[in-house]
């Protein structure tokens, strides 16, 4: 990589990337053509957007500028999870081609979400880096109660593993005043920005530094690792077919389980989850925590990443065995069947693409040799060192993999729903166009009255709005009462289980019981609701829209065959991540024994038992039953009343267009413009119903 491989990889991903070794580059790009052949399908798209403008009214084309910006801003979102030092980060800045962007080595003490947004523009153009902290209400549960792990540990009375989170949670807070002073909470739910990303930026908000030392100075390293709870880093890739955001998470299994509930909420915003898993302990007992999370994911929008096989003597006859390990366990533990499992290691990757592979170490190079003759598909005559190192890192085979993802999911879904409402904005000019030529033959009466119009749409607004909160109401009703009948069931029989081990094993042995039947239970509920809401939206859009046609082919006469307003997309699902929040039945360790070694008699066991695991489980349920389906409810009529505006301001374009003078509207469109629009407008149309279907 020459002089600019001894450069800080920041300054060259900031300043001047372009100067980068062109074949290096070059290696980069490798795995990136799935990308680029989305990206290409959504510049058809955008090509099609641009043909309707230029036939269009001045005020029309805002309409699709609006739409054009939307696409312009779609940014498929990647979660990154796994345990701590399974090598997340690496991998991270491995798929972004900077080796050294993100501090490999985070301190499990951090909990910092880390949201790489690689060409995609900033609303703010001076930010490119945006460090956001932890608010007063999630700074105090942590050091009052000690996160979720202490309120569990203090329902449970287990008085030892309180103390010790206790302990730690001193020590955390002593740490933070120590480093920012007096202005500590001032700093609580702020955000700090830059218009530039470096190290020293990294160094101080993300990745923890060593303890002051009184009467010493230190450097900034760490600064505020300990009060941040996001960062936002903007970067620019020229290689980059798409906008893309690669979130990478801390790991899931810290002391006070607040990276949980951030990896939750984290998992929900995407709709692609990569898990990374270590070839030396994939899917161990560990990582049970890993699984519960993705179970609730669909398999097609996880991708599972077998990370460090550098380390393997023998990765061709070792990835196999722990890829048939990896399937069984998801099989075992009710995981997600079908997931795409890649195998590969950053350390190789991020070796390559600094140009230094001769500073490999012996092992690691054997282990590269011996994998990269498994390889199929690839013309190893034919590639640099460089680029075969790439290739056996799995980047390639990820992004291939990514590229499958999007273009069936998150980005297939923004180009049909942009592509309907072309379409219908189509349909507007093509009943304005038939408004114009009737008008012109003096055939018909296009003189209609504004109030008519008004009132067929607003009553067809009402009546299909009321029919789809009525839907979503019913449909809702009964989940919330499945949820809770599946709560109360699973609470009797694992009291009803404990009992029964009491009186045939006594109290020395310890009982354990598996709460996965309730988490299945609660997983087919919520996949009840989805449904029916689906079926619910979709009844509710398809009426809508065929009102509307019957709008435009009575009071606007307009008879064009194959004239039909395409009805609104139903919202996607997120999927209820929530179900895989750690609950005290996942936790058989210390403190488990510690409650039952202080329950004395059944009638003691199984009351606290069940107020223990109702108390529990209950956040789980109220989410479900709260934020969840009030979610659904939000999008899938928020989704009817974005539809309805769009088709008012169409129709009323149209009415406005209809009811000009003669003289006027032969000015604006003459009959000749008119009947070469409307032979322009087919054939754009039929371009766009390719993208609605």
């Amino acid at each position: 990589m020459g002089q600019i491989s001894q450069m800080n990889m920041d300054d060259v991903i900031e300043e001047d990337y372009t100067a980068v070794d062109p074949a290096l580059r070059n290696v980069f790009k490798r795995g990136l053509e799935g990308m680029a052949a989305f990206a290409a399908k959504l510049s058809d798209f955008e090509d099609a957007l641009e043909n309707l403008s230029v036939l269009a009214d001045e005020e029309t084309q805002k309409k699709l500028s609006k739409l054009q910006l939307q696409m312009e801003a779609v940014q498929p979102s990647v979660t990154v999870i796994g345990q701590i030092k399974a090598g997340k980060t690496s991998l991270v800045n491995a798929m972004i081609g900077s080796p050294d962007l993100l501090p490999a080595d985070v301190n499990p003490w951090t909990s910092v979400v880390t949201s790489l947004h690689i060409n995609t523009p900033d609303p703010d153009p001076a930010s490119r880096a945006k460090f956001k902290f932890f608010d007063e209400t999630e700074w105090d549960r942590l050091v009052e109660d000690g996160g979720r792990i202490g309120e569990l540990a203090a329902r449970a009375g287990a008085d030892d593993e309180l103390e010790k989170v206790r302990a730690q949670i001193a020590q955390m807070r002593d740490k933070t005043r120590a480093r920012l002073g007096r202005k500590f909470e001032l700093l609580l739910g702020q955000e700090h920005k830059y218009g530039y990303i470096d190290d020293d930026l990294i160094q101080r908000y993300v990745c923890l530094g060593d303890d002051p030392i009184e009467g010493e100075e230190t450097d900034n390293q760490g600064q505020f690792a300990d009060i941040t709870k996001s960062a936002d880093l903007y970067i620019e890739r020229p290689d980059m077919p798409l906008p893309l955001c690669i979130r990478d998470t801390p790991g899931v299994n810290d002391t006070f389980m607040m990276r949980e509930q951030i990896t939750i909420n984290a998992i929900r915003d995407s709709r692609i989850c990569v898990v990374v898993l270590s070839a030396h302990q994939a899917l161990t007992s560990m990582d049970m925590a890993l699984i519960r999370l993705i179970s609730n994911v669909k398999s097609r929008e996880i991708i599972v990443f077998v990370n460090r096989i550098d380390e393997l003597p023998d990765p061709a006859t070792q990835v196999p065995e722990i890829r048939d390990s990896i399937i069984q366990t998801l099989k075992k533990n009710n995981g997600p069947a079908d997931s795409e499992i890649i195998f590969g290691s950053a350390y190789w990757a991020n070796m390559a693409m600094l140009g230094t592979l001769e500073a490999m170490h012996g092992e690691s190079a054997k282990s590269l040799d011996n994998w990269s003759a498994t390889l199929e598909d690839v013309n190893h005559d034919r590639l640099t060192p460089e680029e075969l190192a790439w290739e056996a890192s799995g980047i390639p085979a990820f992004y291939r993999a990514l590229a499958e993802r999007v273009d069936e999911g998150a980005g297939q879904d923004a180009i049909q729903k942009a592509a309907r409402k072309a379409m219908n904005i189509a349909t507007g000019l093509r009943a304005t166009n038939q408004v114009t030529l009737m008008r012109s033959d003096r055939n018909g009466d296009a003189g209609l009255q504004k109030d008519q119009v008004v009132t067929a749409i607003d009553e067809i607004e009402q009546k299909f709005t009321q029919q789809l909160s009525q839907d979503l109401s019913k449909a809702i009703g009964e989940f919330n009462t499945r949820v809770d009948q599946s709560h109360g069931r699973f609470l009797e029989r694992a009291t009803a289980s404990l009992i029964d081990h009491l009186e045939k094993k006594g109290a020395d042995e310890i009982w354990q019981y598996s709460p996965m039947g309730l988490r299945l239970l609660l997983r087919s509920s919520y996949q009840v609701i989805s449904k029916k809401a689906s079926i619910a939206g979709e009844t509710a859009y398809q009426g809508a829209a065929e009102a509307l046609t019957e709008i435009y082919a009575t009071m606007f006469n307009v008879s064009v065959d194959g004239f039909t307003v395409k009805p609104a997309l139903v919202p996607h699902i997120a999927p209820p991540v929530s179900l895989g929040q750690t609950i005290a039945l996942d936790l058989q360790t210390g403190w488990w024994k510690g409650w039952w070694r202080r329950r004395r008699g059944y009638k003691a066991f199984a009351e606290d038992f069940y107020k223990l695991i109702e108390a529990e489980t209950n956040p789980i349920v109220e989410d479900l039953k709260g934020p969840h389906a009030a979610k659904i409810r939000t999008d899938c009529v928020a989704t009817l009343s974005e539809f309805f505006v769009e088709q008012r301001a169409i129709l009323m374009d149209v009415l406005e267009k209809s009811n000009i003078s003669d003289e006027d509207l032969d000015e604006l469109f003459g009959v000749k413009a008119q009947e070469e629009q409307a032979l322009c407008l087919d054939v754009t149309m039929d371009e766009l119903a390719a993208f609605a279907a």
